[in-house]
């Protein structure tokens, strides 16, 4: 597990913009903060890959340089992970795509919830690096759910998982059902609420990013 927070950088500034109840009044800086989070995660992401030295020509010689063997395959939960998402591509931008339309389906009477999937679209995953995304990690459960949902299509060689934000409680849930998938946090903070917010996390990344929805 790799949390940006343990290693301070611009990363935090980011994530403190992304948290700021003034800052987040304004959800074009809100989703570009998500954007460059994205891509930071995707330049340490890529360190941990397979690299081939290719032959590069150039007007006065020829460079041998280290280059990604093969492109990852970019997973994204909608809507909020959208700006996220669009990170990554900008440094992965032969990835291949993935999309999952998972969400928190409320039970009556009750505040607990069950995770309601209702659209996913992929590519061949098999032998692949999947990096599975959702700026907000609280309770675990959407990503198992999207992470077992994604292998009908395929057994990945790899998969990393990358949040913004997350919760202790969610970060054990994914570690005790998904052990074979490496984590990437922003950061980890105090707790879930009886909601299953994260405290002190930012609030509800999808309104924030694109409005609220009724």
């Amino acid at each position: 597990m790799f949390v940006f927070a343990d290693h301070p950088s611009l990363a935090d500034q980011f994530i403190a913009e992304l948290r700021d109840v003034t800052i987040q009044k304004d959800p074009m800086r809100f989703r570009r903060n998500l954007e460059r989070l994205g891509e930071l995660m995707a330049y340490e992401i890529s360190k941990s890959m397979l690299f081939q030295v290719v032959n590069v020509q150039t007007p006065l010689g020829v460079s041998s340089t280290p280059l990604i063997k093969k492109p990852p395959v970019l997973a994204t939960i909608l809507r909020a992970s959208l700006p996220f998402h669009q990170g990554f591509l900008n440094y992965f931008d032969r990835a291949e795509n993935a999309f999952i339309g998972a969400y928190r389906g409320y039970l009556p009477t009750s505040e607990d919830f069950e995770v309601a999937m209702d659209y996913i679209s992929s590519p061949d995953l098999s032998g692949k690096t999947v990096i599975l995304m959702d700026p907000m990690l609280a309770t675990g459960r959407s990503l198992e759910k999207v992470y077992h949902a994604l292998l009908r299509f395929g057994t990945p060689a790899k998969t990393h998982i990358a949040a913004v934000l997350a919760s202790p409680e969610g970060v054990r849930y994914v570690q005790d059902k998904m052990p074979q998938c490496h984590l990437w946090l922003g950061a980890i903070d105090e707790k879930l609420d009886e909601h299953y917010y994260i405290v002190p996390g930012l609030g509800d990344a999808g309104d924030l990013a694109f409005g609220e929805k009724i």
